[in-house]
């Protein structure tokens, strides 16, 4: 893979803050935005609203619990964590369609969108 592939596959699996926001907009019913986060609730204190709590270690054992004609776009802690990665490997494995959040919960929070209190 060279370097402008490299760069359009990026961009085809990740989504901007602002672009899920904009996604959302257009098709909501369509889009599950989901919380992989390895962490009991007192380490997470929030979450983005309206995601899906389903920690990246017990996502292969519960993909019935996920539709597969929805769009998943999966986030974790920010770019240093790979938990979000990770995740839709398994879902894309699985035949799910997924994105990754670029940023995780960290770049959502320096934007001051939506988060609710766990």
């Amino acid at each position: 893979m060279n370097k402008l592939e490299y760069f359009k596959a990026k961009v085809d699996a990740t989504v901007s803050p602002m672009d899920y926001m904009k996604l959302k907009k257009m098709k909501n019913e369509n889009v599950i935005l989901l919380d992989v986060r390895n962490a009991p609730k007192a380490l997470k204190k929030d979450k983005i609203k309206d995601s899906i709590e389903l920690q990246q270690v017990d996502l292969a054992d519960n993909l019935d619990q996920l539709a597969k004609d929805k769009i998943i776009v999966v986030y974790c802690w920010d770019t240093w964590c790979n938990l979000a990665a990770k995740a839709c490997i398994t879902l894309l494995e699985n035949g799910y369609e997924c994105i990754e959040l670029s940023g995780g919960i960290a770049s959502w929070k320096t934007m001051n969108l939506p988060v609710e209190k766990l």
